[in-house]
Order: structure tokens, then C-alpha cells, then sequence
């Protein structure tokens, strides 16, 4: 599977060839188009019975959703720069739980040591030999 990034990335290039605004796009990808299927369906002024994409897209979105258009529209730019901080912050907390945890391991209790040399006296630490 393609990671979040590549496939804003191939958004932003569909939404470039195709003159989409961040909203058109928006409205795209919650009706479940891929950015390359955006050229099967576009006019390419050969038909003229064929809506412009952009009004296809806003047609197909007030069928399906009964509403113009999306309550909160985002720029794929923004969703890039969010997604960069949520993995930073996912990054830091992750980073501090190792932290923690090996700050932990390293104040062992003496007696889960007492027990470990116990366990190697008697001859058990082996796998069963």
C-alpha cells in the first residue's frame, strides 16, 4: 500500500492537470476516485454532450452528500503539513515511552536478581538439558 504522502502527492498532481480547486479535489476523494481513474471521465472537448470534470465532480457530490460542498475543505498542502506534525508528535511520544521504559530497566530491583541467580544454580536457565 502506498503511504498518506504519495498519495497526496499523486492528488496534487492530478489536481494540476486537471484545473481542480481544493474543494473539487476534496469532493473527489470522498466520492472514492483515484487520481488517475479523474482521466477516463474527463472532457477532452472530443464530447460535447460531457460535463467539464469539475461540475461532473460537484454534481456526482450534491447527489450522493445532499449538500454543495464539504463543511471543512482543506488544501492537500495542509494535509501534508499536519500529517508531518502528527508524525512528529507520534515520534516524540514514542521516543519518550522508550525512554521511560528504559530508564525503568536500568533501576532493577535486586530481588528479581536474587531470583535469576537462583533459577541459574539450580540448572533451570537451559532450555531442558
Amino acid at each position: 500500500m502506498a503511504s498518506r504522502r504519495t498519495i497526496i502527492q499523486d492528488w496534487m498532481v492530478a489536481q494540476k492537470c486537471h484545473h481542480l480547486s481544493d474543494m473539487q479535489v476534496q469532493m473527489a476523494r470522498e466520492l472514492g476516485f483515484k487520481p488517475d481513474s479523474l482521466r477516463k471521465i474527463d472532457n477532452h472537448k472530443q464530447e460535447p454532450w460531457k460535463t467539464p470534470l469539475p461540475q461532473h465532480i460537484e454534481n456526482l457530490y450534491e447527489k450522493r452528500f445532499k449538500r454543495q460542498k464539504p463543511e471543512v475543505v482543506k488544501s492537500l498542502r495542509q494535509q501534508l503539513i499536519e500529517d508531518e506534525i502528527k508524525r512528529k508528535a507520534k515520534k516524540k511520544a514514542k521516543d519518550a515511552r522508550r525512554a521511560a521504559k528504559a530508564a525503568e530497566e536500568s533501576q532493577c530491583s535486586p530481588e528479581v536478581i536474587e531470583d535469576s541467580e537462583d533459577i541459574v544454580q539450580l540448572g533451570l536457565d537451559s532450555c531442558g538439558d
